[in-house]
């Protein structure tokens, strides 16, 4: 954190542009600003903020992308038209790759996502504060030409070493959006990275190319971001169509890379990691020889990482499990020396038992609903009781099921109308849940409900009546031991009744 007695001393001395079309934002902003800098002025869209800098240039400008008029790129690139040296900050609330990819190619100082925290702002702006003091402090010594140039020549180097810097952050922080979007990929670059830089080692690799390796595996799957959430959330096995498109997040990421030059080296790594010796994989089919060791080790790290860890629809394997499968893809998949390597560091590695695609926060359960959600009664569907059955034939959860048939659904829709049927089903799930607490609810085949508990429960049929029977409907009740009846999908339990 900045000690802002130095980063008003600092502040002091510089002039601010703070350009954002959001009233209150502006106002509160400016008014932090203010505290610290010798003269900050405002303006309410990019027009107003290139006409304002037209008339009095300034040190430093700040501003927001979307705006009316003129958006904040496009005032940046009339600004550094008029002053290419001047420092621009960007602070947005879009996050999206095409904006950071022009923020580059423009040549802003920084880019901070919205909301603003202040020490993130403090510690941002301390940085390109400190640089232009720097230069001022250089410009002085211009009578020691030689010093000035070394001394220049150095702060712009280091300039160039921290802007890298930045872009990597970036980028990395790209990928943990995407990994935050899916539970099941959550860390998932990093132990690719990982694992990825043993096999180089073991395999006596340069040391550069053992990093390069690293930095790949971090970014290798960085075009998911472009991937929509209807597939990269989905928690059950995709479909055949489903699986072409999320092949295209290779050359969404080789796209997204080759905008930064300082990822040249990476960019076919990254390119070939899905490629596979007996040339079945993908994008190119390339086989043999035609694929890069780098990108071999990092798909055969991507394909121990996807066996070892648990996707709602199968279980993960162990450590033994997973290396035994590439044992067999060895010569098919992988090639001879990656496999040995692999083998032999990997079966090494501990597995952190707490990786799992099953919800675990309240933001986590309404983006797993998306799938699994009755859309009437928000009880979960005869899908996820599949799912559910199955993970249980290896980790016993639930014990029993009680299933509530409801009869003659139709005497009310005829009489009343569906919606007034659909309010009935909302109901009936409602009450469930209240009475009966800790369970799943689920609602199968139009007008019967599921209950999946993880011990005996009570069905009173008096209480079950007060909010069941109308209109003519009955119901029955029945109840199922899980594991003694061995009902491990939604198949077996239709098949048990």
């Amino acid at each position: 954190m900045i000690n802002l007695k130095v980063f008003k001393d600092l502040a002091k001395e510089f002039t601010v542009l703070y350009v954002e079309d959001e009233d209150k934002l502006r106002q509160k902003v400016s008014a932090y600003l203010k505290r610290f800098f010798l003269k900050v002025d405002t303006a309410k869209d990019g027009q107003d903020g290139l006409d304002r800098y037209k008339e009095k240039q300034y040190d430093l400008v700040l501003t927001d992308i979307k705006m009316p008029k003129l958006n904040g790129l496009d005032m940046a690139a009339e600004i550094k038209a008029i002053n290419e040296y001047q420092n621009i900050l960007i602070i947005s609330a879009y996050s999206d790759i095409s904006n950071f990819t022009t923020s580059i190619k423009l040549g802003i100082d920084g880019y901070i996502i919205k909301p603003i925290h202040f020490d993130q702002l403090n510690t941002t702006l301390y940085k390109i504060l400190y640089k232009l003091k720097k230069f001022r402090e250089n410009v002085e010594y211009k009578n020691n030409l030689e010093k000035l140039v070394e001394e220049k020549t150095m702060e712009t180097r280091q300039l160039q070493e921290e802007k890298i810097k930045n872009y990597q952050k970036t980028l990395y922080a790209l990928v943990k959006m995407i990994e935050d979007r899916d539970i099941y990929t959550g860390g998932h670059s990093q132990r690719v990275a990982s694992y990825s830089k043993m096999i180089a080692v073991e395999l006596g690799l340069d040391e550069n190319i053992c990093e390069n390796i690293y930095q790949a595996g971090i970014l290798h799957d960085i075009g998911k971001i472009a991937i929509p959430d209807t597939i990269l959330l989905k928690p059950s096995a995709l479909d055949e169509v489903e699986y072409k498109l999320i092949q295209e997040h290779v050359s969404m990421g080789v796209d997204i890379l080759s905008q930064v030059p300082m990822f040249d080296e990476l960019i076919p790594y990254i390119e070939e990691h899905h490629e596979r010796f007996d040339g079945s994989g993908y994008p190119k089919g390339l086989k043999g020889d035609e694929m890069l060791l780098e990108s071999q080790i990092m798909g055969i790290s991507d394909t121990f990482d996807a066996m070892t860890t648990s996707r709602i629809y199968k279980a993960k394997k162990s450590v033994n499990q997973a290396l035994e499968e590439i044992q067999s893809l060895k010569g098919i998949y992988f090639r001879n020396d990656v496999t040995e390597a692999a083998l032999k560091v990997l079966s090494k590695i501990v597995l952190d038992d707490n990786i799992d695609q099953l919800p675990t926060t309240k933001l986590e359960e309404e983006r797993f609903s998306y799938f699994y959600k009755d859309q009437i009664t928000n009880s979960y569907n005869a899908s996820y009781l599949d799912l559910v059955l199955n993970k249980n034939r290896y980790e016993v959860k639930y014990k029993y099921i009680n299933f509530i048939s409801v009869h003659n659904l139709d005497n009310i829709n005829s009489k009343y109308g569906w919606e007034e049927g659909n309010k009935y089903l909302k109901n009936v799930s409602l009450n469930l849940q209240n009475i009966y607490g800790d369970v799943l609810i689920f609602r199968i085949h139009s007008d019967d409900f599921l209950i999946l508990s993880k011990s005996d429960i009570l069905i009173d049929e008096n209480e079950l009546k007060k909010f069941i029977c109308r209109d003519g409907l009955i119901f029955e009740v029945k109840k199922y031991e899980i594991i003694k009846n061995k009902l491990f999908s939604f198949s077996d339990f239709e098949s048990s009744r």
